[in-house]
């Protein structure tokens, strides 16, 4: 049974016993700070199970895609665990428990394949229960399993919390019996091996209190509304199903590994019979290219790009280590295009989008291959280098330093630095590498906690969500409203009153200030409390429906509990707003002159100016932007009604609303349209007619990494604004060349030429100053031992190169019978230079400029043993570095 046929039963199931059937959330879409992927079925739901919010269903089944990362370095050592994989779970919010649960799932994996269940023998089927749960024991009974296949296990195995106070409870997992051949009888507390899991039914009956650890909260008893939260693996049922041997053999993933094994001329699985080895080199490797694979195609479908932070960067290791991969197998050619085709063939059964935007993903896809297979050339010849200087150093060992450079600066991987320096008989500094990467995630570590807001374990959030539930948002249609103070929050948590000069977080009750997100800043203003008043200065929502006012306390106390009155500064409301429009329109714009693949990947909306972050390729022409830009100015002259309205998602997606790669949406969502020119799902607020906007003015386009470049634009009367000072500009210079505003260009055009001939013509003129003394100098060479030597200073801001040539041409006039050192330093930008230059008499008595150089310089600076220099000394230490010179001439 093919794995997306297993997908499609899976979901018809539970639908037919009144599942809702909730899609797959994409990859990057998760509010929690400490995840970067969805990393199991049940992420979407959190909010549900902790009750920060009511879900419109009591019953739900998805297909979620997944992703691991914590082990990539461990993925292809064994046959059973990959970074992508699929999390087929239905779930239960205090509907049905236990008895539900249990009978839902053996009736879908023992039913007939004609019925559509997926017939899997009941015989070999064994279900596990925690230690003391006799009530799924007895329910394992009631539908046919004999008490010897049901077994009890400990903690460590049946039993779920999230390592945190909140929902916990036993586990139920089923486990197939492969057959004798993988291992020995006795169930699955004897041989995971032979008994392979592949469905986890948690029971969350539990509450756990405040503790001082993981294994410290004590369980406070059971929860009212007891839910349900079961997972069953759809790689490895499709396993079982597809009678294989390991996730990697599947249908959607064997095919990419045969295509790799094509290139590369290996065979998977040719060295321990039947099996693939868990060892050999070629099979892990194959492994890592397959997983490796398909996990780039579902993370570029799903938004992210490659880059160096966060999930762009994990995106960017997983494809490197398959380039590596297949490149140590022996291909040195373009992979991913060969390898890419086949992982979207596998996967669009599941997820036909993949097919339709295949080209967005290949671009990203090959882009990023070649900036790789770029930094190993440059890598290869800095890390032969390296090697180079380690054994002239007579070292055994590269340092961890230098390999630390190699990873960090050049993105070269260490796997590939051990085997090279091992080919050249060097060991490398493995456990200095492992410091400098453990100091460098500390301070990752360190800088991320930095940048969380407010409460770092949010409990003092969700301590005031519960007591009062969500904040109601009004600012939709008011900007100002009475509401009650909920809750002051200090630094240390609630308190009762915050008195003159204090900085605290407000809650009200309801709010009409927005709370940054979306792109668009949040709202500032004043609320005032009795005889208190505070200056809002920031809005954000730490938790979900939870709105929170960092505000100063600018007269008087404001108290919990106390009635007050919330005011927004709507002159910079209006100018957001206008920004926040402007972007929707750019963003369609864009598309409308790139092509769908152009989606947003970032914005500001900041009052009078906006930054749009895009998905593209390539640049974008200037006749481009200029033709973006005239378009949206049009639409603003058009004066289209801006609406908005709440919908589904499944009607939001039927009328093309635009929805953001990333961005995690819930049953219902909001509707933002430009009239029929632009349409698209937002929570931010908007102008009412596009007119408002007033002007678009496109600043400047860039990169800001790879396949991302970024719109800078101002609107409205910053927008004005602008363009009068740059037609002032225009005018004061027309006037100044006395030409027509339109000639302006071509006589700047002219004058910058004029001014760059000038300058070539000193440069020209400063050579023969500083050249023009060579003959001098090289007649009065000093006599060093039998060398004849010349130390000079250049004239004061020699350029570098007038420097080196002066020295070779006073070397050049001096007679080649006799040994000659020439050195010359120069003083430019407060520092002092050398340039050292030998001949080949000099040479041959032992000489090196290299080594003149170095010990100028305490053993900096280089070069040949013809030609070197050195630099980065203070100015007046010019003079020393001749007599250096001329001192290590008399010592050789």
């Amino acid at each position: 049974m093919k794995t997306a046929e297993i997908k499609r039963r899976y979901l018809a199931h539970f639908e037919a016993n009144g599942h809702a059937v909730v899609p797959s959330a994409p990859l990057p879409a998760i509010s929690d700070p400490n995840l970067l992927f969805v990393n199991a079925g049940m992420v979407q739901f959190v909010p549900y199970f902790l009750g920060q919010q009511t879900p419109s269903y009591r019953r739900a089944v998805s297909v979620q895609k997944c992703i691991r990362t914590p082990d990539i370095d461990e993925v292809g050592k064994t046959s059973r665990h990959g970074t992508f994989f699929q999390m087929n779970g239905n779930f239960s919010f205090g509907d049905y428990f236990k008895d539900g649960a249990i009978p839902l799932a053996w009736d879908l994996v023992t039913k007939s394949q004609e019925q559509g269940g997926f017939g899997l023998d009941p015989e070999r089927i064994w279900p596990t229960v925690y230690l003391d749960d006799d009530e799924a024991f007895d329910i394992w009974r009631s539908v046919g399993v004999p008490a010897q296949r049901i077994v009890r296990r400990g903690k460590a195995d049946n039993f779920w919390s999230m390592g945190i106070p909140g929902p916990c409870g036993p586990c139920s997992e089923l486990f197939y019996d492969r057959g004798p051949e993988y291992g020995r009888e006795g169930g699955p507390a004897v041989d995971e091996d032979r008994y392979m899991e592949f469905w986890n039914l948690v029971f969350m009956q539990f509450e756990r209190g405040p503790g001082t650890g993981k294994e410290d909260y004590p369980i406070l008893g059971d929860l009212p509304a007891k839910n349900i939260d079961t997972g069953m693996g759809l790689e490895r049922m499709a396993s079982i199903l597809q009678g294989v041997d390991n996730l990697y053999e599947i249908d959607e993933v064997r095919p990419i590994l045969d295509k790799a094994a094509e290139l590369t001329g290996k065979r998977y699985g040719a060295h321990s019979g039947h099996v693939a080895s868990e060892s050999h080199p070629d099979d892990v490797r194959l492994r890592v290219i397959a997983d490796h694979v398909r996990t780039a195609l579902m993370l570029i479908g799903d938004g992210v790009t490659p880059s160096n932070e966060g999930r762009g960067y994990v995106l960017r290791r997983i494809m490197r280590r398959a380039i590596r991969a297949v490149r140590l197998l022996g291909w040195q050619e373009r992979a991913l295009p060969e390898l890419l085709p086949v992982a979207r063939d596998c996967m669009s059964p599941s997820y036909p989008e993949l097919a339709a935007d295949f080209d967005r993903i290949a671009d990203y896809a090959y882009a990023e291959e070649d900036a790789f297979l770029s930094t190993l050339r440059a890598g290869t010849t800095i890390l032969d280098t390296a090697i180079a200087e380690t054994r002239t150093a007579g070292k055994s060992s590269l340092s961890g330093e230098k390999a630390f450079q190699l990873h960090d600066t050049y993105g070269f991987p260490i796997d590939l630095t051990l085997e090279i320096a091992a080919e050249q008989g060097l060991a490398v500094d493995a456990e200095g590498f492992r410091r400098l990467m453990a100091d460098q995630r500390a301070r990752a570590k360190a800088d991320a906690q930095a940048r969380k807001t407010g409460h770092t374990d949010l409990s003092a959030y969700r301590s005031v969500l519960d007591s009062g539930g969500p904040v109601r948002f009004t600012g939709y249609s008011e900007v100002s409203r009475e509401s009650t103070v909920r809750a002051v929050l200090g630094v240390d948590g609630p308190r009762q009153a915050a008195v003159e000069g204090d900085t605290v977080e407000l809650v009200l009750d309801a709010t009409p200030f927005y709370a940054e997100g979306g792109g668009q800043q949040p709202d500032l203003g004043m609320i005032t409390v009795g005889g208190g008043q505070v200056e809002v200065l920031d809005v954000q929502q730490p938790v979900p429906g939870l709105i929170v006012h960092r505000a100063r306390v600018v007269r008087g106390e404001v108290r919990a509990g106390e009635t007050g009155y919330a005011e927004i500064d709507t002159t910079r409301r209006r100018a957001i707003s206008r920004s926040h429009t402007a972007t929707h329109l750019v963003h369609q714009t864009m598309r409308n002159f790139l092509g769908e693949s152009a989606t947003q990947a970032g914005s500001l909306n900041a009052p009078g100016r906006l930054r749009f972050d895009f998905n593209t390729p390539t640049g974008v022409a200037p006749s481009v932007l200029r033709d973006v830009e005239q378009q949206v100015n049009e639409v603003l002259l058009a004066d289209l009604e801006v609406h908005a309205f709440i919908t589904s998602l499944e009607e939001a997606r039927r009328i093309g609303a635009m929805a953001l790669f990333g961005e995690k949406y819930g049953e219902e969502v909001r509707v933002v349209e430009v009239g029929d020119y632009a349409r698209e799902l937002c929570g931010g607020t908007h102008v009412a007619r596009s007119g408002q906007l007033g002007l678009v003015k496109i600043l400047s386009e860039s990169s800001i990494g790879s396949g991302v470049r970024r719109v800078e634009a101002l609107v409205g009367m910053d927008a004005f604004n602008f363009l009068a000072r740059e037609h002032l500009l225009v005018s004061r210079l027309a006037e100044l060349y006395r030409v027509p505003n339109d000639q302006v260009a071509d006589r700047v055009e002219q004058t910058v030429t004029q001014l760059r001939d000038a300058e070539k013509e000193l440069e020209k003129l400063r050579a023969q100053l500083v050249l023009g003394g060579a003959a001098a100098l090289a007649a009065q060479a000093k006599d060093v031992r039998g060398v004849a030597y010349v130390g000079t200073e250049a004239p004061e801001g020699a350029a570098g190169n007038d420097v080196r040539t002066l020295a070779q041409e006073i070397r050049g006039k001096i007679d080649p019978a006799r040994p000659a050192v020439v050195a010359v330093a120069a003083r430019a930008g407060g520092k002092a230079s050398l340039v050292v230059a030998v001949n080949p008499a000099a040479r041959g008595r032992g000489l090196s400029a290299a080594d003149l150089v170095k010990a100028a310089f305490s053993g900096r600076g280089g070069g040949s043993p013809d030609l070197a220099q050195g630099g980065g000394l203070p100015a007046a230490e010019a003079p020393n570095l001749l007599l250096t010179v001329e001192k290590a001439i008399a010592e050789a």
